[in-house]
């Protein structure tokens, strides 16, 4: 059955508006491939703080001071947007920030490390906004029985998309090795490619996709604007008790975001620090890693709506403590491989089942607010996984091992926080806020 079929999307949707909307994916999947993952972060690593040893905690900590600023913020941004309407206004607003600021990576320099955490701050801030109202999106576009389907399709588009950038900078950057030129030369320009690409991809989303919500008339005593969207934020953590599977699949995500948060900020460093992989090679294995995920988003997409969304991510995240098993046992590059094959199966699987819960248990009027809670939830896990990571190999003189292998157990808790829910009832309960 094609994702574009009646029995999928919601009446009025045309298949060129999920297209629309998956090129998002496409678009952003870029900046978190070669500048969080592939390119940047080792370059921050090694070129910027000149190989110091305390490289990669200010890399961490400029990523956890940008998720602690989305999480701070992005509810209440998210309610305002629910409340005025205003999901792909704020959206491009949003897509514009962090294009340029991903641009302005390429003035970064060996020694400018206060310069280039301040524009990681600034840009992955911005990436994590456009991440979470895009999300919002999904309920507009999808039935409940198709979530799985068209969640999956973005997240696969979305490496796709990840991997034509990281191909495009790959290419470069093989050209400019033989050409004799140094990270210092080639990465900038990386930086350049890499937000043009996302620019010019978002045009696809901006032409092709509706605002289909409507601004709220605001409640006697509401007040208007940032007020009315603290307001019903608040109400809505005082109503937390009726949306529990909600919560609890906030917990989940938490857990189990921390450690895919290792993985796509700290392949790269493991793989150069530990396995002994060459910068282009570290490429080609994440262009790899982004192939599999690509393959386990859309399969995970058509699996979880046949056996159902809690089964399909359980078994992705017992997939994952296999690959943080294997990752700190491997002792060759050919080791390494598996582990991170089967990472990128499990990366596209969980981000594409988690996104598609999320979309069942958000009530129509509030999918902004709802999503923007899941983006706390995402942020703070990243805050959680790699601080720890960076932590852990500080206390243990440099051991990634050590640090990679007690990854396992934000996993285990992911699955336990996982347990609770009940689909349906988080579904119902979406249902009853609509009518209410």
């Amino acid at each position: 059955m094609s994702i574009f079929s009646s029995e999928v999307l919601n009446p009025g949707v045309k298949k060129r508006e999920v297209f629309g909307w998956a090129m998002y994916d496409f678009a952003n999947s870029g900046y978190t491939t070669v500048v969080i993952t592939a390119v940047f972060a080792a370059y921050f690593a090694g070129a910027v703080t000149e190989g110091a040893p305390w490289g990669p905690l200010a890399w961490t900590a400029a990523l956890s001071t940008s998720y602690a600023i989305v999480m701070l913020t992005m509810p209440s941004l998210g309610a305002w947007a629910d409340l005025r309407g205003a999901k792909k206004r704020m959206l491009a607003f949003f897509t514009v920030c962090c294009v340029v600021s991903t641009a302005a990576l390429a003035f970064a320099r060996p020694g400018d490390v206060a310069m280039a955490m301040l524009l990681i701050i600034v840009s992955n801030t911005f990436y994590s906004y456009g991440e979470s109202l895009t999300a919002a999106f999904l309920p507009e576009l999808a039935r409940p029985e198709g979530m799985g389907k068209v969640s999956g399709w973005g997240w696969a588009l979305g490496y796709v998309g990840g991997m034509s950038a990281l191909g495009i900078c790959l290419a470069y950057v093989l050209s400019a090795q033989a050409r004799g030129e140094t990270a210092a030369q080639f990465v900038p320009i990386t930086m350049l490619i890499t937000a043009g690409l996302y620019g010019l991809a978002a045009l696809v989303t901006f032409t092709l996709l509706r605002e289909r919500a409507r601004p709220v008339v605001a409640k006697p005593g509401q007040g208007g604007g940032l007020k009315a969207a603290v307001q019903q934020l608040r109400q809505t953590w005082r109503e937390a008790r009726r949306y529990r599977d909600f919560v609890w699949l906030l917990v989940c995500t938490v857990a189990y975001q921390g450690g895919v948060a290792v993985a796509i900020t700290l392949a790269a460093i493991y793989a150069e620090r530990v396995i002994g992989f060459q910068p282009q090679e570290t490429m080609v294995l994440i262009f790899v890693l982004n192939l599999a995920a690509a393959i386990g988003a859309f399969s995970c997409g058509y699996l979880q709506d046949r056996i159902g969304h809690k089964l399909a991510l359980g078994l992705t995240l017992l997939g994952w403590v296999a690959v943080c098993i294997i990752a700190a046992w491997a002792q060759t590059k050919g080791q390494f491989w598996w582990a991170a094959a089967l990472a990128g199966l499990c990366m596209g699987s969980s981000q594409s089942a988690g996104r598609a819960m999320v979309g069942l248990f958000a009530p129509e009027r509030q999918l902004a607010e709802f999503f923007g809670l899941w983006t706390v939830a995402m942020r703070l896990a990243s805050i959680i996984g790699p601080l720890s990571y960076g932590l852990i190999t500080w206390m243990t003189g440099g051991n990634q091992r050590v640090a990679i292998a007690s990854t396992t157990v934000l996993f285990a808790l992911g699955l336990l926080a996982l347990l609770p829910i009940n689909v349906r009832r988080g579904r119902e309960s979406a249902l009853k806020a609509q009518t209410a």
